[in-house]
């Protein structure tokens, strides 16, 4: 047993990740009897993963604050985070819209026989940056707004700085809770695999090879926008501006995109992904504890693109022509939309009314277009999780090197 155990830890999570999943569609499609058993696995697992988030992004980001120390760093590093992320998130929409345009995957789409899904009122942009700013900050951290939880999180360290000497336990105890913290990610990244097993096998058990194959030139629209953002925006900025060798740098990253893929959600990825910043990366705690969880909240590439390539099929599906004033609406309003997305699965889909309505669409018409997308949403929401978890360590890695808080590699 000891042994077993032993050679299991010694193969890298994301081969455990991987085979867990190939294990989970073949239970899915042999046994799917068997996947009501252990669902419940796949459930705690991705209540654990939620569970440390917030704690997580607030700790980060106040310690990583005050590991700055200089508020003029601080300013600089805030600056070209955000910088960074609306330009990779602008190159993201622009990219599934050509994708919808030139793939045309809403022609023909059956949206009559859907079942109409309504989202509800869109928040205005106005609400959404009102929202930064938590009334309470207690009800900000029970219901994770991220936004606000960062706003206060950045200020929190912003103060303690301030405080000089009589802040400095506060951060020390901040900076104790981060490698707390920590310990406890490494202890729940071990049992990735089994909640991975668990979320795929349910997830073709309820929907059978139809998961993979259905709405087949949304999702050839969706993995190609995925490998397009990273192809002609991250390789280049890893290349030219990090100049880290790139296969080198996607095989020291390949962990937080398997968990990216699995779970579905950026929040969900973002504790390994510090791990990987920290400890394979070799980035600085102050600017990787900044960067990354304001990347969780922010850095959406993959719902970018899937904003505007969702928007062009919605368009085609209803019979609209986009002109160019409408492809620009389309364009900037996606950007901003995906820059408000919660960081949680299938939470693009919520932000696409704010899209078409701006465009023309009736809620009616938006409804149908989701209901026919939703039974679907879950494969295409972890294929294009995978193009944000890249974006953030891209910038991530990006923001360090301008800042100069890479330590070198070691030779080997």
């Amino acid at each position: 047993m000891t042994g077993f155990l032993r050679g299991w830890f010694a193969v890298p999570l994301w081969q455990r990740v991987l085979g867990a999943m190939v294990v989970g569609v073949l239970l899915g499609l042999l046994w799917p009897a068997a996947t009501g058993a252990i669902a419940f696995v796949g459930e705690l697992f991705v209540r654990v993963i939620r569970m440390l988030v917030v704690p997580i992004v607030f700790i980060s980001i106040a310690s990583g604050v005050t590991a700055l120390a200089d508020p003029r760093k601080l300013g600089s590093v805030g600056a070209r985070t955000v910088g960074l992320f609306a330009a990779t998130t602008f190159c993201a929409v622009s990219i599934g819209m050509i994708v919808g345009l030139l793939l045309e995957p809403g022609q023909g789409a059956a949206l009559g026989s859907a079942v109409p899904h309504a989202l509800g009122e869109a928040k205005s942009l106005h609400d959404q940056l009102i929202g930064i700013v938590p009334v309470n900050i207690v009800e900000a951290l029970v219901e994770g707004d991220m936004l606000a939880i960062i706003f206060f999180s950045m200020l929190f360290g912003f103060g303690v700085i301030l405080a000089g000497e009589a802040g400095r336990p506060m951060a020390d105890l901040l900076q104790s809770a981060g490698q707390v913290l920590f310990q406890l990610v490494r202890i729940v990244m071990e049992i990735t695999p089994f909640g991975v097993l668990a979320l795929i096998a349910k997830a073709v058990a309820d929907n059978g090879v139809a998961v993979f194959a259905n709405i087949g030139w949304l999702a050839v629209g969706v993995a190609a926008g995925v490998i397009l953002q990273i192809l002609l925006v991250h390789l280049p900025l890893i290349a030219f501006v990090v100049r880290r060798p790139v296969l080198r740098f996607y095989r020291t990253i390949i962990d937080a995109l398997a968990v990216a893929f699995s779970t579905a959600s950026s929040a969900a990825t973002l504790p390994v992904a510090l791990r990987i910043a920290l400890e394979d990366l070799r980035i600085a705690p102050g600017v990787a504890k900044t960067v990354l969880p304001i990347g969780a909240s922010i850095g959406k590439d993959g719902t970018a693109m899937y904003v505007g390539l969702l928007s062009i099929f919605a368009l085609q599906a209803v019979g609209v022509e986009p002109d160019l004033p409408m492809l620009a609406i389309v364009l900037l309003t996606g950007a901003l939309a995906a820059f408000g997305t919660a960081p949680i699965p299938s939470a693009s889909l919520f932000m696409l009314a704010a899209v078409l309505s701006a465009a023309g669409v009736s809620p009616e018409q938006t409804a149908l277009v989701v209901g026919f997308v939703l039974p679907f949403d879950r494969l295409l929401d972890m294929t294009r999780t995978v193009a944000s978890a890249s974006a953030n360590l891209t910038v991530t890695s990006v923001v360090a090197r301008w800042e100069k808080a890479v330590e070198p590699e070691e030779k080997a």
